[in-house]
């Protein structure tokens, strides 16, 4: 930007056809106003092509993308002093790095469905081309190999092997600063030395267990030499393999200990060593990981009552059973806003969630917390495994929460009543979300009038999982009062009713409508839990009562207007029947209004059967 000025200065300065320029010409020649005019196009940390593999895109932005794309093409042909910025944001994120080798001399490649493959050997005149781009892509998000999930190109095996010897030194992207290496194999995990960078503060490495035979030596040596060639990295996610097929590298450690920067650490399994090192970071704010098979040390838990991760805002840890959980949580204090907790073996989980919610409530300031979700994998040994609701009591600590998330086996019962919803709703007033087991089926239900005095206590709430015995209000006749006293919750838009069953769906309609008019989401006996039979034969109603809760309130609507419409009507009746009974009434009424000027807003003849009623 300083050396652009410093041209605008030259040309201002040395040239006298300068002065002769249109104003607005002399303008655009401002590097400062060029700037401003493509940040409206395309704002500088807005990415262009990579967005679609971030979890915060929206489908919807893609027709955006590709008219911002177009349009930073179209300024790019516009003038040369347009080409330099157009090209930068359109090249400043990649979601592959097809692009670039499609710029490439069209006899060198050829495509094969999504894969793009070369036919001859790269020369000196296709690297020159290749390195027009290349310095100015910023953020990398690659797959390596096709994926069922989706349809994005990806390159063959010559074009790594190629681009793995280049006629300058590496890396192949200099200005890289993030990068983003998903569906890895074996034989593709090797080539991320390519693009790693001094100055690369974002690295995630993900593949998928059916890529990769076993993490083995070689993929090791690799990964523990990454940190000594970009020492700056802040933000670091590594998964290899999904769900329980997780492939578990030999030692993070070697990895995590070279840096000393990070605020946000995304891994698995992490050593006793690497829980120390990272708890000792000033600013890592974000740790998701797993604890090692084995509770932790006494001197692991000594080291831990020190002031440790004091920057934490979320600490996400899997664990095997909830007896490791308490080991590491025993003595810790953290002050994190956002808590999640994974039990992979809950088979003896269930009688110890009581203690280790204890410790949840004793290791963390009560102030801070806003988020908690627990989720318990695996069948318990006993069947329909009872978690009373007291065990939740430690929690009612945190008033500040804004979301609980609690979900167990589906054979996990959690004893829930009136008294515990109310407790809770009183504890947790600014609550947003609650879940109890989503898609339980319970004969421990709550009312609904408990369900009415949780959305009291919770004016926040938008969404809610808990079973309910709607038998008081499931019944064939319509009761003539508004339900609830006319009481009614705006900002509750979904709701999941587990395994609640309803035989008149226009009762619970017409009870939700008045309750929680704006609900647009009402889950119910998900087959996946519940069974084809059950989510079959319940379902249904369901899905009516949804269909007439979107349709009361335009009948209601149109009722209050029908109603409107009869009361002037008959108000019209009753004036012109006043005065073809009385022809003096319309002086009478002028008369009347003049005299209230003085201070009457209306008068009335009490002496009459009707009321005469005037207004100004």
């Amino acid at each position: 930007m300083e050396v652009e000025s410093a041209e605008y200065q030259r040309a201002h300065n040395g040239c006298e056809v300068a002065s002769f320029l249109l104003a607005s010409t002399r303008c655009i020649m401002i590097a400062e106003l060029r700037w401003k005019i493509f940040d409206l196009v395309a704002p500088l940390n807005m990415p262009i092509s990579t967005v679609k593999r971030l979890p915060e895109f929206e489908w919807g932005m893609d027709s955006k993308l590709k008219f911002m794309r177009k349009t930073l093409l179209a300024l790019a042909l516009t003038c040369k002093l347009f080409t330099g910025p157009a090209l930068d944001l359109l090249w400043q994120h990649l979601g592959g790095i097809e692009p670039l080798m499609r710029c490439l001399p069209q006899s060198l490649w050829k495509q094969d469905e999504n894969k793009l493959e070369f036919q001859r050997t790269m020369t000196f005149d296709d690297w020159s081309i290749f390195c027009k781009y290349n310095y100015r892509v910023h953020s990398l998000a690659n797959q390596c190999h096709g994926s069922y999930m989706n349809n994005e190109m990806i390159c063959g095996t010559e074009i790594w092997r190629a681009l793995g010897c280049p006629p300058f030194s590496l890396p192949l992207l200099p200005k890289l600063t993030s990068l983003t290496w998903t569906e890895a194999s074996n034989e593709t995990f090797q080539y991320i030395r390519l693009f790693i960078t001094p100055q690369l503060t974002m690295l995630n490495i993900h593949a998928r267990f059916s890529n990769f035979d076993a993490f083995g030596p070689s993929e090791q040596s690799i990964l523990s030499s990454i940190p000594k060639s970009c020492p700056s990295v802040s933000d670091f996610s590594l998964a290899i393999g999904s769900g329980r097929s997780i492939i578990e590298p030999r030692d993070t450690w070697s990895v995590l200990r070279c840096w000393s920067h990070l605020t946000s650490v995304r891994t698995g399994t992490v050593s006793e060593p690497g829980i120390l090192h990272l708890s000792s970071l000033p600013s890592l704010r974000v740790l998701k990981f797993k604890l090692p098979p084995t509770p932790i040390s006494a001197t692991t838990q000594t080291l831990l009552r020190r002031p440790v991760f004091c920057a934490l805002q979320e600490l996400d840890v899997t664990c095997k059973n909830l007896f490791i959980l308490e080991a590491f949580l025993e003595r810790l204090t953290v002050a994190p806003k956002v808590l999640s907790f994974t039990i992979t073996h809950g088979v003896e989980s269930v009688r110890a969630l009581p203690a280790s919610i204890s410790h949840i409530a004793d290791g963390c300031a009560h102030s801070s917390l806003e988020q908690l979700r627990f989720c318990i994998t695996n069948r318990p040994a006993d069947r329909d495994a009872l978690i009373e609701a007291e065990a939740f009591r430690p929690l009612f600590a945190f008033h500040n929460l804004r979301k609980l998330d609690f979900k167990a086996d589906e054979h996990c019962i959690v004893r829930m009543d009136d008294t515990a919803l109310l407790e809770m709703a009183r504890a947790w007033p600014l609550l947003e979300e609650l879940y109890i087991n989503r898609y339980c089926h319970s004969s421990h239900q709550v009312t609904p009038d408990a369900f009415v005095s949780l959305l009291q206590h919770c004016p926040r709430l938008v969404s809610i999982a808990v079973t309910v015995d709607w038998s008081t209000i499931d019944v064939h006749s319509i009761p003539p009062d508004i339900p609830s006293q006319g009481f009614s919750h705006k900002t509750l838009s979904r709701a999941f009713f587990g395994g609640s069953r309803i035989d008149h769906p226009i009762s619970i309609a017409v009870f939700m409508s008045v309750v929680a008019p704006n609900i647009n989401s009402i889950e119910a006996w998900d087959p996946e839990f519940h069974g084809d039979d059950d989510y079959l034969a319940y379902s249904p109603a369901w899905n009516i009562v949804l269909d007439l809760i979107k349709t009361f309130p335009i009948l209601r609507n149109q009722g209050k207007v029908m109603m409107l419409n009869e009361l002037i009507k008959m108000l019209e009746d009753r004036v012109g029947t006043t005065r073809l009974g009385n022809p003096d009434a319309e002086n009478e009424e002028i008369t009347a209004v003049d005299a209230g000027e003085g201070g009457e807003g209306f008068e009335e003849n009490n002496e009459s059967e009707g009321h005469s009623v005037c207004m100004h």
